[in-house]
């Protein structure tokens, strides 16, 4: 099994005991490496790969709490210990609109529960540290560089997702903790805005406060318990106030109604879409998985008319095997 790798954040973005009101070092110590391992048949492996790393943060007796992605259709997750330790954990739930994957370990892991805190309480230009597995040499002591909301081109849209800067080299999963100790958000993603003319990395964090409403279903059934919304199988991106296909998921059904990369889509439902947060809002106020959406596509010169029969995409991932 690889040992995670030999890095550190540089000194001078490494945080420091005596700039926080709480204990940092113990803080961190919540902060777990994760690894998973996932079939190569599995769905996601073309887009994510079929070996994963990243980090976990550890919210209840033997409960991570971490980003999706890195545990999606795992059939095997070790959790990596600050003392050295590894623990075989169980890939629990993923719950696809926040973006949350829970791991139960399978082992005792001896480490008290980071608690959890209010990421609506939080201001643009708070100080937080960004942790990683490792304590503070693999943490960046960060700021609130903005709260604003988030779409992604995988059919994913946050009404208000926390962004920070100085960005974390190793983002997923990361444990974004507050002045006061608190976990208010799980790191997803490393973008790049242009600022004074120059472009700089941030890292795009899930908001804590998404969890609670959550998290009883994800640890009772895997997922949250209500209708799934449409998915389409299909990449977009906003480009001059349209919504241009950049690409299509295999066995989804945009795949089958053969829409191809470079198609724009003009109208969702006859409702003109010119940004993918609102062509996401229409298609999910149409129903839930299962509902036709009917689409105005314009394709080298010509427009026409498509209905796509949505899908729950869960159905299309493997189940996490429990060994």
């Amino acid at each position: 099994m690889p040992s995670l790798t030999e890095w550190k954040v540089p000194p001078a973005f490494q945080p420091r005991p005596e700039d926080y009101r709480f204990d940092l070092d113990r803080a961190l110590t919540c902060v777990v490496g994760l690894h998973s391992i996932i079939p190569p048949d599995a769905f996601s492996a073309e887009t994510l790969g079929t070996e994963r790393a990243g980090n976990g943060v550890l919210i209840d007796d033997g409960l991570v709490l971490t980003i999706g992605y890195l545990i999606t259709e795992a059939e095997a997750v070790w959790l990596h210990l600050g003392d050295g330790r590894v623990v075989e954990g169980h890939a629990l739930g993923f719950d696809f609109e926040s973006g949350f994957g829970l791991v139960q370990a399978l082992g005792q892991l001896d480490l008290d529960p980071l608690p959890i805190g209010s990421s609506a309480a939080t201001r643009v230009g708070d100080n937080v540290v960004v942790g990683g597995a490792g304590g503070r040499t693999r943490s960046v002591a960060s700021q609130i560089a903005a709260k604003q909301e988030f779409a992604g081109y995988w059919e994913y849209l946050l009404d208000e997702a926390i962004f920070t800067y100085p960005s974390h080299p190793n983002w997923g999963g990361t444990g974004l903790i507050s002045n006061a100790g608190e976990l208010i958000g799980i790191g997803s993603l490393q973008l790049e805005r242009e600022r004074g003319g120059k472009a700089e990395h941030v890292n795009m964090i899930v908001p804590i406060d998404l969890l609670k409403p959550v998290l009883n279903d994800l640890r009772k059934f895997g997922r949250v318990n209500k209708p799934s919304r449409p998915w389409l199988g299909m990449y977009s991106t906003e480009i001059d106030n349209r919504v241009v296909v950049v690409g299509i998921a295999n066995k989804g059904p945009a795949a089958r109604a053969e829409l191809k990369t470079g198609d724009v889509i003009l109208a969702i439902a006859g409702e003109k879409v010119t940004s993918q947060t609102s062509f996401y809002r229409k298609l999910w106020s149409l129903g839930s998985a299962g509902v036709d959406v009917p689409l105005t596509v314009y394709h080298e010169g010509v427009t026409f008319d498509v209905t796509l029969t949505s899908t729950d995409r869960a159905k299309l991932l493997k189940a996490p095997q429990l060994h």
